[in-house]
Formats: C-alpha cells, sequence, structure tokens
C-alpha cells in the first residue's frame, strides 16, 4: 500500500471556453504538481468534474495522464456511481493498464442501508483484482458509511486496502483507526482536517488544494507523517486560510478559480457548476 501514502491530487479537468477538454492545460498542471513533490495522482475523481464529462471523454482524459505521467506517479482511477451493476460493467470496460488502484465513491441519491453499502462494495471488489478505495463523502451523496461498515468491509474483502473519509467526523475515523487491519489505510478527504487525521493515525490525503501548492501541502504532510508537527503546522495554519475560499461556492470551483490566478488553467466549469463569483476571485487574488 505504499502506492497510496502520502499526498495523492485529484485533478481537476480543464476546459477551453467552448467547454472542450484543455488537454494543454492538463499537461501542466500534472507536471506542475509532480514536480511540487506529491506522491500519486488521483483521475476522474469528483475535483475532476467526472459526472459531466462523456466515456469517450474520460477515456481520452484517462490515457492522456497516463501518457504525460509516464510512470512517474502511481495513479489512482476514481470510478463509481449509484449502480452496482454500472459500476461493474465500467470497471471491466475500462482500459486499466498503469492503474494502480481503484477509487470508488459510496452510492448517492438512492441513500442505501449500511447492508446495501457494503455489498455493493463486495460486489465491487469481486469483479476485478485491483485494489479498491473506499470514499465516503455524505455531504455529497446523502449517505454515510458508517465506521463498522467500513470495518467489515476492511477485514472481510482483501482488495478493499484503504478508505477516502471526507465525512468530517473525527470520532468515527477514530474508530475506524483505531480497529482496523495493520494493512488498511485510512485517507484524508477534507484539506483542512489532514493534519489533525495524521495525528490520530491516517496515512494521508487525497487532496483539492494540493494540486494549487503541490509543494507546501506535501510537505506538510510529509512533516506530519514523520512526527515533525510543530513544522507540519505551520505551513498548515499558512494554507489555512485558503480552504474555505476554495470550497465557499463548491468544488471544483474554487480550485480553478485559483489555479487560473496562478496560470496554470482556465477557471471554466461545466454546468450545473458555474465559475467562481467576483467575490471569490478577488478573495483568492489578494491571497495569493
Amino acid at each position: 500500500m505504499k502506492e497510496i501514502f502520502g499526498t495523492g491530487v485529484a485533478l481537476v479537468t480543464p476546459f477551453n471556453t467552448d467547454f472542450s477538454i484543455d488537454f494543454n492545460s492538463l499537461e501542466k498542471l500534472i507536471n506542475y504538481v509532480i514536480d511540487g513533490g506529491v506522491d500519486y495522482l488521483v483521475i476522474l475523481g469528483t475535483t475532476g468534474e467526472s459526472v459531466t464529462l462523456s466515456k469517450e471523454e474520460k477515456s481520452q482524459v484517462i490515457n492522456f495522464c497516463k501518457k504525460i505521467n509516464n510512470d512517474r506517479l502511481p495513479l489512482i482511477l476514481g470510478i463509481g456511481g449509484s449502480s452496482t451493476k454500472q459500476v461493474i460493467y465500467d470497471i471491466k470496460n475500462a482500459n486499466l493498464d498503469g492503474i494502480h488502484a481503484i477509487l470508488s465513491v459510496s452510492p448517492a441519491y438512492n441513500k442505501p442501508t449500511q447492508e446495501g453499502i457494503y455489498q455493493h462494495y463486495k460486489y465491487i471488489a469481486d469483479s476485478t483484482d485491483l485494489p479498491i478505495v473506499l470514499y465516503n463523502v455524505p455531504g455529497r451523496t446523502s449517505s454515510n458509511i458508517e465506521a463498522k461498515t467500513t470495518l467489515k468491509l476492511a477485514h472481510n474483502v482483501n482488495n478493499i486496502v484503504a478508505i477516502k473519509e471526507a465525512s468530517g467526523n473525527l470520532d468515527q475515523i477514530l474508530q475506524i483507526i483505531k480497529k482496523k487491519p495493520k494493512d488498511f489505510s485510512v485517507i484524508s478527504g477534507d484539506d483542512a482536517l489532514t493534519l489533525p487525521m495524521i495525528n490520530m493515525g491516517a496515512s494521508g490525503v487525497i487532496s483539492v488544494i494540493g494540486q494549487s501548492f503541490p509543494k507546501e501541502f506535501s510537505q506538510m504532510v510529509d512533516l506530519a507523517l514523520n512526527n515533525e508537527q510543530f513544522k507540519a503546522n505551520k505551513i498548515h495554519l499558512d494554507l489555512y486560510d485558503f480552504y474555505y475560499p476554495l470550497y465557499d461556492e463548491g468544488n471544483p470551483v474554487g480550485i480553478k478559480a485559483c489555479l487560473e490566478l496562478q496560470g496554470i488553467c482556465k477557471s471554466i466549469v461545466r454546468l450545473p457548476l458555474v465559475k467562481a463569483s467576483d467575490n471569490i476571485f478577488n478573495h483568492l487574488k489578494n491571497m495569493l
């Protein structure tokens, strides 16, 4: 599980003014975060606006990221959804050569029971030999993966190897960390909670802000993982004021505004998201 350790970055999908994929900016972004010292890349996650991409576009993004990455860092691919059958189909029909693990978000909208969530992930894991990373983000799915369900999956399903926890519930996260198998990883899904979660025993983060500040954020994570809490906390406090403007108008609206101000890609998002307001732009510009 050393491939899923430290700082992962959930890459945005840059768009041109006509809303087509901006591959030039995606190449710039990939090189920027790799040069900044991050440990692995996450393709087609929530931040990548995967729900607005066509099947063909997803395939293009996957192949392009593999090409530009050129085996420099491990790649985690987001494949999730509200239909277990469809998720399995998507996994079986994706080009998974060079992919190290699958990040799969818990089903949204249909609000399954805990047994339904357990069976959903068990069937997905049975459909592939790749490691599976659970993704719990109740703020988006309206459904929480409870600690007992995560632990049941961690102990019973060999290729379920980690969870990206974005519930914000530190008590729930601590229950998982305390009772998980030794080789099961807990990954922060919340930039602002990354440092306290590592202090509790998490193994790193899948980050949004890490693509704007890859050097600083990955340094903070490395310091925390090496028990240099004072130095890690200094970086955390330096970055802290950025966390909330990045999410005030939704993700990836804020991070794309920040990346535009840094000259990496345009701030364009696809409907139903709309680009950041002048208020967010000005706030981020002043801080930068």
